[in-house]
């Protein structure tokens, strides 16, 4: 009691001096030092540390990255991507990714090859490669077994291993037959139809037969072989690509000599072929006709820029030249193909040439020798043939094909370079135009496609309710417009400017083509349009009036294809499937 008093009278004396510091009983105030048990710590740090987690935390995440090194909230996991959005552009779950009914699940890191190989090494040797590490270098489980074994798995066991472990297996099974053998009968070693003794005589069924390397195929096992290659079709064209039809290419010539006493070559053409006039007129009388194809004559082709020699392509399988200027006569037979031949292009110089036949083969011949320089197939009808008229592009090859595609090949190479898919039909036609920068075609499809060279991509598409199959172009003479044989027994004039479009003004009319791939052609002055029609007849037209100047009676049957002579103006060549080919004047 006495120190609880002693501490009132303390705490009430200290409250005194407090209150009235003034008097001189009162000592001055100690102030006694604050301590801390908590150790130093250095905070420049650890504000540092502050500072990039919060910026790590406000900063937006990668919507390209596929791990994230932080927890971020769900405001930055749903915030949007920086820059400006498209308005009508979608992302993420609304632009389709969704395999799941809660938005997309990616597939799983790890293969599932890989992952039964891991499993199947986990349980049988006790180590795996740790699916968490990043280069997959680190293992899990027994680490000892995994030093012992060099790390290997189930399936990449090395073949000193392989062989260990065989030799092993062999040793076994000899202690084992030693171990047992004082029990086994020997009768049963002796008997074949015991197991016992196919145990012991069993042998490879290949031992003793390993004989020496296969020498050089006897003239009977060659003979085979060809004939067997010969009728599966299994020999391969220069690119690798399945060939049509196998036959072997000849050529006759059927002139007086391939040389003239001053050694030029019977394609060479003569020094005074040149053009009289630039003026173009109508024939009106036949002057020659070459019958020398048994079946109709599907297309002809004038020399190029001479005319003096004119190739026909037949349905009896053949191609044939004519001479035009002089004897009139044929001058070589080209047979390489086995079935109609559809198509024939000469090179701008005209000492080569290409072939198109129904035996899926498009062949390249030389003129003057009649040898074929490479065929080019891939399986498929090609139905026209085109090089690039360039002069530097004469080793590119277009083919319209009968699966609705245009192919590109190199020549040189033997190469597919470029393949143009955007038909829904077979392909007929293949026009260059526009400096040969671009190409049109025309297809089963009614529709008219124009391409760049060398690009797959449709630069213009043309289809109409009232277009027709479109089997037969050709350019005027200026390069302006496209005249298009319709099967609706018209001709339509397209431009060849930067839209295409028809000519409405111009249509040329009267003639009946429907069914047949009627060839158009204009005269080299371009005056003129002309055609032939299913009945037979050759039709000229005025190309200001569009009006009908005349016709001709050319042949029995379909008047397939006409040509204008190249020199000489008034000169037209007719062809017809009664296998005539007719040269009017």
């Amino acid at each position: 009691m006495d120190l609880i008093q002693n501490y009132t009278d303390q705490n009430d004396a200290d409250f005194d001096q407090d209150a009235n510091p003034a008097s001189p009983e009162s000592s001055p105030p100690r102030l006694i030092p604050a301590k801390s048990a908590a150790p130093n710590v250095d905070d420049t740090m650890l504000a540092l540390t502050v500072a990039q987690a919060h910026q790590t935390l406000s900063k937006p995440l990668d919507p390209s990255q596929h791990a994230v090194a932080f927890n971020p909230t769900y405001d930055q996991l749903w915030a949007p991507i920086y820059g400006p959005s498209h308005p009508y552009a979608k992302d993420g779950i609304a632009q389709g990714m969704r395999n799941h009914k809660l938005g997309f699940v990616e597939d799983a890191s790890v293969e599932p090859f890989v992952f039964d190989e891991q499993y199947n090494t986990f349980h049988k040797f006790g180590y795996a490669a740790d699916p968490s590490a990043s280069a997959g270098y680190n293992y899990v489980g027994d680490l000892d077994a995994l030093q012992k074994n060099d790390g290997i798995s189930v399936y990449n066991i090395p073949q000193q291993e392989q062989k260990r472990r065989k030799l092993e297996k062999k040793k076994e099974a000899a202690q084992d037959g030693d171990a047992e053998g004082d029990d086994v009968d020997m009768t049963e070693i002796e008997n074949p139809a015991t197991d016992t003794w196919i145990l012991k005589n069993k042998k490879s069924p290949w031992s003793g037969k390993k004989e020496g390397l296969q020498g050089e195929l006897t003239e009977e096992q060659k003979k085979y072989a060809e004939d067997y290659a010969k009728k599966k079709g299994e020999e391969r064209s220069g690119f690798g690509g399945d060939k049509g039809e196998v036959v072997k290419d000849k050529s006759t010539f059927h002139g007086k000599e391939e040389k003239d006493y001053q050694g030029r070559s019977w394609i060479a053409a003569p020094k005074d072929a040149k053009a009289s006039n630039d003026h173009c007129y109508i024939p009106k009388r036949l002057v020659h006709t070459w019958s020398g194809h048994t079946k109709g004559v599907s297309a002809i082709r004038f020399f190029p820029k001479h005319g003096h020699l004119i190739l026909s392509a037949s349905m009896d399988t053949k191609v044939k030249i004519w001479d035009v200027f002089n004897s009139g006569k044929c001058m070589r037979t080209y047979m390489g193909h086995s079935k109609a031949v559809r198509d024939i292009c000469f090179t701008n110089d005209g000492t080569k040439f290409l072939s198109a036949g129904y035996d899926k083969n498009i062949k390249y011949w030389d003129t003057e020798t009649g040898q074929v320089i490479s065929t080019f197939s891939t399986g498929k009808i090609p139905y026209v043939v085109k090089l690039n008229p360039d002069e530097d592009k004469q080793n590119v090859l277009l083919a319209g094909m009968s699966d609705k595609k245009i192919v590109q090949w190199d020549m040189n190479t033997g190469q597919i370079t470029q393949e143009y898919d955007q038909h829904l039909g077979a392909v007929n036609t293949i026009t260059f135009v526009d400096n040969n920068r671009r190409f049109v075609t025309s297809s089963d499809d009614k529709s008219l496609r124009v391409w760049e060279f060398g690009i797959p991509v449709v630069i213009k598409y043309i289809s109409e309710p009232h277009m027709h199959s479109m089997p037969a172009i050709s350019p005027h003479p200026s390069g302006n417009w496209l005249a298009a044989q319709s099967l609706d027994n018209q001709i339509l004039i397209y431009s060849t400017r930067e839209k295409f479009q028809l000519n409405k003004k111009k249509r040329f009319a009267g003639h009946i083509v429907a069914g047949y791939a009627c060839q158009v052609n204009f005269s080299p002055d371009g005056r003129f349009v002309m055609s032939g029609d299913g009945e037979g007849k050759c039709w000229f037209w005025d190309w200001k009036s569009c009006k009908v100047f005349r016709t001709l009676k050319c042949h029995e049957g379909v008047c397939i294809g006409c040509e204008w002579h190249p020199l000489e103006q008034s000169k037209v060549a007719t062809c017809g499937w009664d296998g005539l080919i007719k040269y009017w004047d």
